[in-house]
């Protein structure tokens, strides 16, 4: 899944190769993809991209329509899905099929990007609004972690009295912005912590160190994905990913081996000898470090 690092690499792609374009149309080719019908897609045409911008896991595209205004078309690629640009994309509109394009922005000159999905479960999504309050995973999202405001204070306050996995609570978009599976393994890696402590049993100190791991840990990843294509940032992420992912390795700060905790619909990653003291986590939802 796309996440903070990775979605602000492609809105710095994106505001490299299209800001200034004219729209030609965008076309719908998975009908689930597209959550809002006010305005209609026949509104870009003609508009220009003036700005591109990412809030949490949102990719923004601002749109500057011939008859004033702006509009935000904007994309939240969830688990599968990925954005592909192309010098030139065919005149005719895309047809809905059983591919993984689910949605096409075509410039006037002919160029533009694809949003495809991988597998059966669809939840890419795509809204054209006026405002972004209008989107309510935008309205609801919590604070941006590499935002000035993000203090050490701000995540106290989070974590403050709430008796949820540390691993969980990173995760929650309505508590802090854009930080998904991958980036929760990699931070608490980091900090030397295990996913199922209790946020609420972090001392002051400890805080403060999860807070300045958070924003290191993101502000590398957005470095090395600076001035990288669309598409070669899938790569480098997995490249750049220290335990998630990586079941099986080595760690690579102390050489034990890489384990995992399996969910319904999703794993995680840790390395027992940085974070839980040695001792494996049992593999089941919910569990506690085996005595």
């Amino acid at each position: 899944m796309p996440e903070l690092p990775e979605v602000e690499a492609l809105a710095a792609d994106l505001r490299e190769r299209a800001v200034g374009r004219e729209i030609d149309r965008g076309d719908v080719a998975e009908f689930s993809v597209l959550k809002t019908y006010d305005p209609p897609l026949s509104a870009l045409h003609g508009a220009r991209l003036s700005g591109t911008s990412r809030r949490g896991k949102f990719l923004d595209l601002t749109c500057a329509p011939a008859t004033g205004g702006a509009l935000h078309l904007v994309t939240h690629l969830a688990r599968a899905g990925w954005l592909r640009w192309r010098d030139t994309l065919p005149e005719a509109p895309a047809k809905p099929g059983k591919g993984p394009l689910a949605f096409r922005l075509r410039f006037s000159d002919g160029s533009g990007f694809d949003l495809t999905e991988a597998g059966t479960r669809k939840r890419l999504a795509v809204y054209l609004v006026a405002e972004l309050g209008q989107i309510p995973g935008v309205a609801s999202l919590g604070p941006e972690p590499l935002d000035a405001g993000f203090t050490t204070e701000v995540l106290a306050g989070i974590l403050a009295g709430r008796r949820t996995q540390i691993k969980g609570l990173l995760r929650d978009q309505k508590l802090i912005a854009g930080i998904g599976n991958a980036y929760s393994d990699e931070v608490l890696h980091a900090a030397r912590m295990s996913p199922f402590r209790l946020a609420s049993s972090l001392s002051p100190q400890e805080v403060a160190d999860l807070h300045a791991v958070i924003i290191a840990t993101l502000r590398e990843a957005i470095g090395r994905s600076g001035g990288l294509a669309a598409s070669d940032l899938k790569q480098e992420k997995k490249a750049g990913l220290r335990v998630h992912g990586r079941t099986g390795e080595s760690c690579p700060v102390c050489g034990d081996t890489i384990r995992e905790v399996s969910f319904a619909d999703s794993a995680l990653q840790y390395c027992p000898s940085c974070q839980t003291g040695g001792k494996p986590l049992a593999d089941r939802r919910l569990s506690r470090l085996l005595k």
